[in-house]
């Protein structure tokens, strides 16, 4: 019998964050995600994203033994934003049986209903700054940083507990032997040249205040996505933080016109090729392995790509993608990730498949009326 109880415990936290390692266990794909970094991440005390949101984490157990995990949550200042009553699960994990499936996903649903809420969406874990969507389509190869990762049957499980699609997300990859088209490249070249337009890289030695301006260009250029939800400065600090571990400065770029922000993109080294040899720690052993492997990275995910309503016709996408390219290319890099997207920004979409793209990558978020 399946009894699926609310994580109270050390040893409940434990088993809720060492439990994907026996789903997996026989999956070549899955990337191992370092267990302090998901314990941070679920501690109310101290992640900045509970200081506007509420949340609890379920265990499926039969037997004493975990076969599944669930979180549930409400975001306040999403509601806030959009005038909704959402609540969402997150960190979705199960064995292959429809009891345990529907057992979890219930309790997750029970609990934001409690709470006033009136749709349920997810996987969110927790929130859509975060991991978000289910993997439907690209199974082949493993997922890149920060994208999420699961087996194929999860949709049945999700479909089979009346969750409906509410929008699919793309990721596109580009590979290096793949050019800029040279109408690109020639418009890249103009606005380089134009004297109201300057790109500069990231200043880590001056961190602070340029995430005021990463914080002021992110949240006005996603303000009007479907699903967003605005990042606080102590989140944003976090972001900055860990830039630090991951970003490579020349590839984290800011445009400016007339001397005022305009737009930035963030584009990182895929760490996921690292972080898969750690097996979830990060001891002197893993320290060790991280700096072996860091410099053998073949990828990178082009990761935020946003710009003010003002200066969307500018052509600044082409320009930073094309700085970066030429940066990556410099550094021996083979394929960029560009995610997510969308699927209905059709302007986006068909940004990247200009640029060479291909969709290779989709993403699910289900939602369900209560």
């Amino acid at each position: 019998m399946i009894e699926v109880r609310e994580v109270n415990t050390p040893e409940q936290l434990q088993a809720f964050v060492e439990l994907p390692w026996s789903i997996y266990a026989e999956d070549r794909n899955w990337v191992p995600p370092l267990k302090k970094d998901v314990r941070e991440l679920l501690d109310h005390r101290r992640h900045p994203f509970w200081e506007h949101a509420r949340g609890t984490l379920f265990l499926a157990v039969e037997d004493g033994r975990p076969v599944g995990r669930i979180s549930a949550q409400v975001d306040d200042n999403y509601n806030r934003l959009w005038s909704e009553k959402l609540g969402s699960f997150g960190f979705f994990e199960s064995q292959d049986r429809a009891d345990v499936g529907s057992a979890l996903l219930a309790r997750a649903s029970a609990w934001v209903r409690d709470r006033g809420m009136t749709v349920v969406r997810g996987p969110m874990s927790p929130s859509s700054n975060d991991e978000w969507g289910l993997l439907v389509k690209g199974f082949d190869r493993p997922p890149v940083l920060m994208m999420p990762y699961n087996p194929p049957y999860y949709r049945a499980l999700i479909e089979g507990s009346g969750f409906v699609k509410a929008k699919d997300l793309l990721a596109f990859i580009k590979y290096a032997s793949t050019p800029m088209p040279e109408r690109f490249t020639t418009l890249a070249r103009r606005l380089q040249d134009n004297p109201r337009i300057s790109v500069r890289h990231l200043n880590m030695r001056r961190l602070e205040s340029e995430m005021k301006i990463v914080k002021e260009l992110y949240n006005a250029a996603w303000e009007k996505n479907w699903g967003f939800s605005p990042m606080t400065g102590r989140e944003m600090d976090l972001l900055a933080a860990n830039l630090k571990n991951f970003a490579v400065p020349e590839m984290v770029l800011l445009a400016f016109y007339d001397g005022k922000p305009a737009g930035l993109s963030i584009t990182l080294p895929d760490f996921n090729q690292v972080l898969r040899r750690l097996d979830g720690r990060f001891d002197l052993a893993g320290l060790l392995k991280s700096l072996r492997y860091r410099n053998r990275i073949t990828g990178i995910r082009a990761l935020v790509f946003g710009f003010k309503k003002e200066y969307r016709r500018l052509g600044l996408p082409i320009l930073l993608f094309y700085r970066t390219e030429l940066y990556a290319r410099s550094k021996g890099y083979e394929w960029c990730e560009l995610s997510w997207n969308l699927e209905d920004n059709r302007l986006i979409n068909d940004f990247d498949r200009d640029l060479g793209g291909k969709v290779y990558k989709r993403y699910r978020v289900y939602e369900k009326r209560l």
